[in-house]
Parts: C-alpha cells; structure tokens; sequence
C-alpha cells in the first residue's frame, strides 16, 4: 500500500535537508591563516541547496587560492554541479597545477558531462601576501573589485574567457596586479547585484562600489557583512537567487613589496 503523499513530502524535505548539509561540507571549515591577509566570506542559498560556492586553497606558507563560482541555474541539479565542480577544484589545487590549466581541465569534464547545457562561472586567484600579487584568471563571472587604499580608486576585474563547460575547450588569459597596504579584493555572485527593490531596480555595481568604498576602513569580516546588509535592506531580505560575498584585505607592514 502506498504511503500517503505527505509522508513523501516529509521524505523529500529530508533529503534536501540532507543535500544541504553534504553541501556544505564543500565551503571552507575556517579561514587560511596567511600573515599579511584578512579573508572573510558567506554563502547563503536562496533554497536549500544551491549553485554558488566559494573556497580558499592554501599553496604554501604565504599564498593562498580563492575560488569564486556560481553553476547556471538553481535547486538541485545546480547543488550537484556545484559539489562537483568544488572537488574537482580541490584536487586539481593538490595536483600542483597552474590556475590555467585548473581552468582548462575542469571545463574539459564539465563540458564533458553537460554537453555545453550547463555551465558554471568562476573567478579563481592566487594571492602571495610575501611578494605582494594577485593572479587571477575569471572565467564568465561577474568582475571582482579591487579597491586601491592609497588613491581611493576601485577597478573592475573583468572576466577573460567564457564560463566554464559552455564548449569543448577553455582558452584563458592569467592576469595580474600588484597589491599594496590596505587594499580590498571583493569577488561576489549576481545575487547580490540582481537583488531586486519592490519597484524592480536591481542593487548593481554602482550601488556594491558605493558599499565597498563605504566600508574600505573596516576588517575583512565587518566588510563583508556591509557589503551583505547593503543588498539584503535594498531589496528587503527577499534575495531571488543564492548570495555569497568575499572579501580579502591586505594588511602588509608598508614596506615595499619583493619583486617577482
């Protein structure tokens, strides 16, 4: 005899539950413990499960890899893409590779997969708090800020090369920047800047820059929750899609950075 559909519903809510908790054994257990660096991040799903993810990998002593990404689409099939994508990750970082072949592996198996129909954006950086640098490479995801505490100025860095498992194969281009005391590196998912007011105005770049600029003297974490509070009281705690924010500052002695 079969069970009543409620029993199922029950049943249902369980496993997502359960998808939600496995989920988040992907985000990182703590932050790396790198002198010079101040890292703070948050994701919050819209659902249960979602899509977005965000890590940092420790490279050695002084460097440490963060990795940015949201998979197309929302609910389940996205949170399975996403565990996916956040091991894959992981064990390409342990393999000892470069960010650009990372890139070009992971898109190799999701493309592999999926047949071009999903697909995930995804910023990954490395940041050597010894030599002062950022190295990054963006694939199809939104521009991460890079706030510059000296001058006051805020650059976009924008994405290189399509989203990863959109085709066959993912050719990149690494960048880099030098960093200075006091500076802000801020990667964010399209939750935050599509978040919606009543009247349909999205939060947007120039309302994140704002946020950023705003809050450039406080730590890392108090940044983070800033820039967080800003969105979630514009569109009023109704976010339509998953949330994640993170945010790096450098808290460098002054002196002048090695060079490379």
């Amino acid at each position: 005899m079969p069970r009543p559909s409620s029993s199922k519903g029950e049943d249902l809510l369980k496993d997502v539950d359960l998808a939600a908790q496995v989920q988040r054994l992907f985000l990182p257990p703590g932050k790396p413990a790198i002198a010079g660096l101040e890292i703070a991040g948050m994701m919050l799903p819209a659902r249960g499960v979602g899509g977005d993810y965000y890590d940092y990998i420790p490279i050695d002593a002084h460097t440490t890899q963060i990795v940015i990404a949201d998979v197309a689409g929302k609910g389940v099939p996205a949170a399975l893409l996403m565990s996916a994508t956040a091991a894959a990750m992981r064990l390409e970082a342990n393999l000892d590779r470069s960010m650009l072949e990372q890139v070009e592996r992971l898109n190799t198996g999701i493309h592999s997969v999926s047949g071009g129909e999903r697909y995930v954006t995804l910023l990954v950086a490395e940041i050597d708090a010894q030599k002062r640098t950022l190295r990054y490479v963006n694939c199809g995801h939104n521009p991460a800020l890079l706030f510059r505490a000296k001058t006051g100025t805020l650059s976009l860095l924008s994405s290189s090369c399509p989203p990863i498992g959109l085709f066959p194969e993912e050719i990149c281009e690494l960048a880099a920047e030098g960093l200075m005391a006091g500076d802000l590196f801020v990667l964010y998912t399209d939750g935050v800047t599509e978040a919606e007011n009543r009247l349909g105005e999205e939060f947007g770049m120039e309302r994140l820059s704002a946020a950023v600029r705003g809050g450039s003297s406080l730590s890392a974490e108090d940044l983070m929750n800033h820039i967080y509070n800003a969105a979630a009281d514009f569109c009023g705690d109704n976010f339509g899609d998953d949330v994640t924010v993170l945010v790096v500052k450098c808290n460098f002695d002054g002196s002048t950075a090695v060079s490379s």
